[in-house]
């Protein structure tokens, strides 16, 4: 007889921290040498994304870690779409990464409700996600929530030489 014990992983969302900064940068690098994920193309040091990280500690636009047992398996945030022109302030941009380990096991799915939740408390009355043709999973992930595509914006990604459309999703919230 074998005998087989399960151990409950810890795992919750939590607003994120500059020393979560690291594992994001591993996240985020992933997905841009996989392809495709992202329009970026270049791989980004600790150091060249903090500026980004300081641009997310803000009421407005949050920044949020899946945490599972100690490590970051994931993170989403909300940014400003066209920033500065009034006529559009009232929408957001969502943006989620899941770490390849922990893919398929609803995290993207639990990040982007929470993260809805929180612009809805914000008070956006509408949420963007921009991506790259062919990331079927994003996809699936953003109709599960309701947002259907508002816009193509055709063959402007250029992925060394093949060019790809960059999707516009949108999601009315408030």
């Amino acid at each position: 007889m074998i005998e087989v014990t399960f151990t409950k992983q810890k795992a919750f969302i939590r607003e994120a921290s500059i020393a979560d900064l690291p594992e994001m940068v591993e996240i985020y690098n992933k997905a841009i040498i996989i392809g495709g994920v992202t329009c970026d193309i270049d791989v980004f040091t600790v150091e060249e994304r903090k500026s980004w990280f300081e641009s997310h500690q803000t009421e407005k636009y949050p920044l949020f870690v899946y945490e599972v047992d100690g490590k970051v398996a994931g993170y989403s945030h909300l940014s400003g779409y066209r920033v500065g022109r009034r006529a559009v302030e009232h929408v957001t941009e969502i943006s989620y990464y899941v770490n390849s380990d922990y893919r398929k096991r609803g995290i993207g799915s639990k990040l982007v409700d929470h993260t809805l939740q929180q612009a809805k408390k914000i008070g956006y009355q509408n949420v963007m996600a921009m991506i790259v043709e062919g990331n079927g999973a994003s996809e699936h992930l953003l109709g599960k929530f309701g947002f259907e595509q508002w816009g193509r914006m055709q063959k402007i990604a250029d992925f060394n030489g093949v060019l790809h459309d960059h999707l516009y999703y949108g999601l009315k919230i408030n």
